[in-house]
């Protein structure tokens, strides 16, 4: 009796491990479909963005690198960019965007109207050391759309001061 049951365990083991293994192979295959199908082509006649306005605004840095130069630690946080709107009709600034908290940048809440120039003030934290190297995040209503400016430079540490100042001739403890 103890062989019957046994042998009645190790069937259904093997009856599961095949379920398994049917199991594994059908969630794979749907994997691989998915993904299969995800890369399908789209047909651009049907594709759902929306199409550019050749009289929409166009936002045109004049330079798209925020040089901060070598700085002395402490320096002046903030630089201009400058930008002009080259299309045809009002540019709106939605967010402009830092890579990380020590980059801000402010950008203008009125609307730049064509051929009118625009400026966004970007601080750095000038209390950090070393080189530069952030980017700022410009989306906006422009016909090329998204713009990311550099923002580059180096900060050389300040000099520390003596902890004591040096004795200059005064009157010498101890003597």
């Amino acid at each position: 009796i103890d062989g019957y049951f046994i042998n009645l365990k190790n069937i259904w083991t093997t009856k599961k491990l095949f379920t398994m293994k049917k199991l594994l192979f059908i969630v794979c295959l749907t994997i691989f479909g998915f993904t299969f199908n995800s890369n399908a082509q789209v047909d651009p006649q049907t594709s759902t963005e929306e199409p550019v306005d050749p009289n929409g605004p166009v936002i045109t840095f004049d330079t798209l690198v925020v040089d901060f130069g070598t700085i002395d630690q402490g320096s002046d946080p903030f630089r201009i960019a400058t930008f002009t709107n080259t299309g045809k009709k009002p540019l709106h600034i939605t967010t402009c965007s830092g890579s990380c908290g020590c980059t801000v940048p402010k950008c203008p809440d009125t609307p730049i109207m064509p051929g009118e120039k625009g400026k966004m003030k970007v601080r750095y934290d000038t209390n950090r050391t070393g080189r530069i190297s952030k980017t700022v995040t410009v989306k906006s209503n422009a016909n090329n759309g998204t713009v990311t400016l550099r923002v580059v430079g180096m900060i050389n540490a300040k000099q520390a001061k003596p902890a004591m100042e040096p004795n200059t001739g005064g009157p010498v403890m101890g003597q």
